[in-house]
């Protein structure tokens, strides 16, 4: 045994282990990306001069790597700031939930990456859609919504850029709803959302505008064109052969 395996401690076998893994998550970010797109506020059209640029994407681990005792990372967080991204089988798995924030990547206008795995993907983005958006998306906004009446009342003042965010969402959700598509984009409520985000609307304002909108989403379920299941099967289909192709 060498003098250095000797002294090395758990920790430090830990910490090497862990610099292994998070290079390998990285070296699957940029090697074996599908699908890539910039969100949040660029996305939505609510960008100002001070708006990060945040990154979203979606990888192909390849088919050997799941029969290693060590399975690929199913999420990585960079390489590079403000980057996330997701393994397709966990990205589908959320997308089938209706979570928020993987659904709406599917829809974002500012694709930066995408190959033919990615444009099926995209292409089955209507696969994910059902009537369960209104649980998860209504659920995502109501703890945000907690956390703003926290912050209103710790520090005399929600985070305004989240309670901006926030009325996006719900309204983006209720749209959805209604018409069976989602839409990321703040439209025409750009200029109202903006003052917002600027703390120039009381926040017993935004608070009657949330309740509004939580109706509306609550009406619109009740009538919504969407199916009350995701078509589980087409996208199981699409990872099926995603994975086999890889393993080939």
């Amino acid at each position: 045994m060498s003098s250095r395996a000797a002294d090395d401690t758990p920790a430090d076998s830990d910490a090497r282990t862990g610099d292994r893994l998070r290079a390998e998550g990285h070296a699957l970010v940029r090697d074996r990306t599908v699908y890539a797109c910039v969100m949040g506020s660029r996305a939505f059209g609510l960008a100002t001069e001070e708006s990060d640029t945040d990154r979203r994407g979606v990888y192909v681990a390849p088919t050997p790597m799941f029969w290693r005792f060590d399975k690929p990372p199913s999420h990585v967080d960079g390489p590079a700031p403000e980057q996330f991204s997701w393994e397709l089988e966990r990205f589908c798995e959320l997308a089938l939930r209706a979570n928020p924030n993987v659904l709406e990547c599917l829809h974002s206008p500012l694709v930066e990456r995408i190959d033919d795995t990615g444009r099926e993907l995209v292409a089955l983005r209507g696969a994910f859609l059902s009537r369960h958006a209104h649980t998860t998306f209504v659920r995502y906004a109501l703890g945000q919504r907690r956390k703003l009446e926290a912050d209103a009342r710790t520090h005399g003042a929600p985070r305004w850029k989240h309670a901006m965010h926030l009325l996006r969402l719900l309204a983006s959700c209720r749209d959805l709803l209604r018409t069976g598509e989602l839409r990321i984009g703040a439209g025409d409520s750009r200029a109202e959302l903006l003052a917002v985000k600027r703390g120039e609307v009381p926040w017993e304002e935004v608070e009657r505008r949330m309740n509004r909108l939580a109706d509306e989403n609550d009406e619109a379920a009740r009538r919504s064109p969407l199916p009350p299941e995701p078509d589980r099967a087409a996208v199981e289909d699409f990872l099926v052969r995603v994975r086999r192709a890889s393993a080939a």
